[in-house]
């Protein structure tokens, strides 16, 4: 009887909520109030909220309670959500694209059309990519401060393919791997597939607490730490060389790997040394050419200590054998005449427009960012809801992303992540005029 009451408890109380009788936004009754009201126990009354809650359609926050989430977001809000609707202004994706690139795949083209290679692009390629192509990938890591031979270098077919095959190769089921309480949403996607347990770390203004890493290897066996030193995505920041260094003190002093993701690197000025260039024997470095070239591209490089190299390749060949050898040469060849160098400046000015653009409309909002990335925080203020300005500024024809896609502990902040990389430049200030007057409608 006890169960039939929990489960026609749940049942109501979902019912209530999709057909909007519980509007999203309202705070429910504490644990102990509705076990109370409905003469549930204690234990029952939190399977209820658990229940709920594993149906998307409340969230508990700590230290404020539970409360009805926005059930009309589009479905997969954040990282499954392939592309903006027709029609909608897209701040949640980075699809950088500059004047020109078209006609430059044209002429690429040409070029290989007219080249005698061609008939070698039709077989199968090395799984690592043939050996002038990673000697090319090594020379462009090198302008990065990363010194590596060739044959340490693996060409996969984008950077996420490369942190995948990364994770296939050198995790195991049950691995503990230190992360961000907030990070890139595709590792994961990943961690959830390969059965990785993710320790999330809390994030000063100076980047990841070391402190608390350290604190986290003493008392538990952590494997490996995956991180953004270099224009950390969604937070901006930019880790200095002094804590990388500490970084890395702790990682060999508990046996870590450490997994670099690059993908936004290019667009910082002058950055310290990347982790792989400070412990090379322990670094998997992972990168491509998605938002320095085009998200079409799919090029990507992982480059590695020769120990590992094997295992990689062996996951490359489990995975999409070799990356498709015409886009591959016309990425190298883009390395080798300076295309990407040229494109990587250009749009590093690019992304400094936009910021200034966002900085003046957003002006009285707190932004937490880097002057030269695609994306911005915005922490929305203890009365607001996340979800509920997402909702409003999809009605705006505006895609945003919430904090949940990025979020690895339980507690998910109220904030809005917006990407600044693929609306024009007009509509991107239109749109960020909208939402600043929506976060406003829901301030007081």
């Amino acid at each position: 009887m006890a169960h039939a009451r929990y489960k026609l408890l749940v049942d109501a109380l979902a019912a209530d909520i999709r057909s909007g009788r519980l509007l999203p936004g309202t705070r429910l009754p504490t644990h102990r109030q509705l076990a109370a009201k409905e003469g549930l126990a204690l234990v029952t009354a939190t399977r209820v909220y658990a229940e709920l809650e594993a149906m998307g359609l409340v969230s508990g926050e700590t230290g404020r309670g539970t409360f009805v989430r926005e059930t009309s977001l589009t479905p997969g809000l954040g990282i499954d959500q392939h592309a903006a609707a027709a029609g909608m202004v897209d701040l949640n994706f980075n699809y950088p694209s500059l004047p020109g690139q078209a006609e430059l795949l044209r002429v690429a083209l040409r070029q290989l059309a007219s080249s005698g290679d061609l008939e070698a692009l039709l077989r199968y390629q090395p799984h690592g990519g043939r050996p002038h192509e990673r000697a090319a990938v090594a020379r462009h890591l090198a302008c990065r401060g990363l010194a590596v031979e060739g044959d340490q270098v693996m060409i996969v077919n984008g950077a996420q393919h490369g942190l995948a095959v990364t994770v296939m190769a050198l995790l195991r089921p049950g691995d503990v791997v230190a992360i961000d309480a907030l990070t890139y949403p595709g590792f994961k996607v990943l961690a959830e597939a390969n059965r990785l347990e993710l320790a999330p770390i809390s994030t000063t203004d100076q980047g990841l607490d070391l402190d608390a890493l350290d604190r986290l290897c003493r008392n538990r066996q952590v494997r490996a730490v995956y991180t953004m030193p270099t224009l950390h995505n969604p937070l901006g920041w930019v880790m200095s060389a002094q804590r990388r260094q500490q970084l890395v003190s702790i990682a060999r002093r508990h046996g870590l790997l450490i997994i670099e993701d690059a993908a936004y690197a290019f667009l910082a000025q002058d950055p310290p040394a990347p982790l792989a260039a400070l412990a090379p024997e322990i670094t998997v470095y992972v990168s491509g050419l998605s938002k320095s070239v085009a998200t079409g591209l799919r090029v990507g490089f992982v480059a590695a200590p020769a120990k590992w190299v094997p295992a990689i390749e062996r996951a490359i060949r489990a995975t999409t054998w070799n990356t498709p050898g015409v886009m591959t040469a016309i990425a190298c060849g883009w390395l080798d005449d300076g295309t990407v160098a040229r494109l990587e400046a250009e749009k590093r000015q690019d992304a400094m427009t936009r910021q200034s653009l966002a900085g003046d409309v957003l002006a009285g909002l707190r932004c937490v960012r880097h002057p030269a990335s695609y994306f911005l925080w915005l922490p929305l203020a203890e009365e607001v809801r996340a979800d509920q300005v997402a909702m409003a500024l999809e009605r705006e024809r505006i895609s945003v992303s919430t904090a949940e896609p990025f979020a690895t502990s339980a507690h998910v902040p109220h904030a809005i992540r917006l990407a600044l990389g693929s609306a024009e430049l007009n509509a991107l200030k239109e749109a960020l005029e909208k939402v600043k007057r929506v976060i406003g409608t829901y301030s007081y």
